[in-house]
């Protein structure tokens, strides 16, 4: 067993150490492995950093997606194109803190909610996305890169993939009093089939789990799996 996990997280580094291409999208190089700021970090560090990025690129994707499906909602914050908002809302961390008064500073699960919430009138992509990815820099300890001196629990990236599962069930799902979707996403009809959407929530939930459990056993932690519907499901505290 313990073969077959090394050779996964070996393919899994492998892959992060280049930059080929892959189905047309070029894979980042995580820097210099000779450089000060690399010989600070041992394969794990590099894996979360690796893992964090890609989730936070997703991220991305889905945000612009989701405003080209919902424009409406982009209207409601900006008349910029949705690509400038994104870049705003991912890059102008250092002026925003990811605290947004349109959404009443809401992060993590409490600014998923409130997409979903009936009585708010606001733009709904920016408290989903956000919501999410403060859910997911909570699991890494607020942090962005990682080094021998971090400690990460597994416990909580496993809880974090969980709530991505149970956050995309949302979007797919939640409707307000008429019966529409408050954020339309995937499509499928009989002349559309767009499952985009699926799949970036599927890389995410892929990556966040690999990590998950290659993290408890390299720190030799068990965890906890919680089972339950994804429909009644309740979001996973860390």
């Amino acid at each position: 067993m313990k073969f077959i996990y090394w050779l996964i997280l070996c393919g899994f580094l492998s892959a992060c150490a280049t930059n080929s291409p892959v189905e047309g999208k070029p894979i980042p190089e995580r820097g210099d492995r000779s450089s000060a700021n690399q010989l600070a970090k041992n394969d794990f560090d590099r894996m979360a950093d690796v893992e964090l990025a890609e989730n936070t690129q997703s991220l991305r994707v889905l945000m612009t997606k989701l405003y080209k499906r919902n424009p409406q909602e982009l209207a409601k914050t900006t008349s910029d194109p949705a690509e400038k908002m994104v870049d705003w809302v991912f890059e102008g961390e250092l002026q925003h803190h990811f605290q947004f008064k349109e959404i009443d500073n809401k992060q993590g699960t409490d600014a998923i909610f409130l997409a979903f919430d009936a009585n708010y009138q606001g733009d709904r992509v920016l408290p989903f996305i956000v919501g999410l990815h403060t859910m997911l820099l909570k699991a890494h300890g607020n942090k962005k890169e990682f080094y021998l001196t971090d400690s990460i629990n597994p416990q909580h990236i496993y809880n974090v993939a969980r709530n991505i599962e149970i956050a995309a069930w949302k979007l797919s799902s939640s409707r307000d009093a008429n019966g529409h979707l408050y954020l339309l996403s995937n499509e499928l009809s009989h002349t559309d089939r767009n499952l985009s959407f699926e799949r970036e929530f599927g890389k995410m939930i892929g990556r966040t789990d690999l990590y998950a459990i290659s993290l408890a056993e390299k720190s030799q932690r068990l965890i906890s799996r919680v089972i339950q519907s994804i429909a009644t499901a309740a979001f996973l505290p860390f």
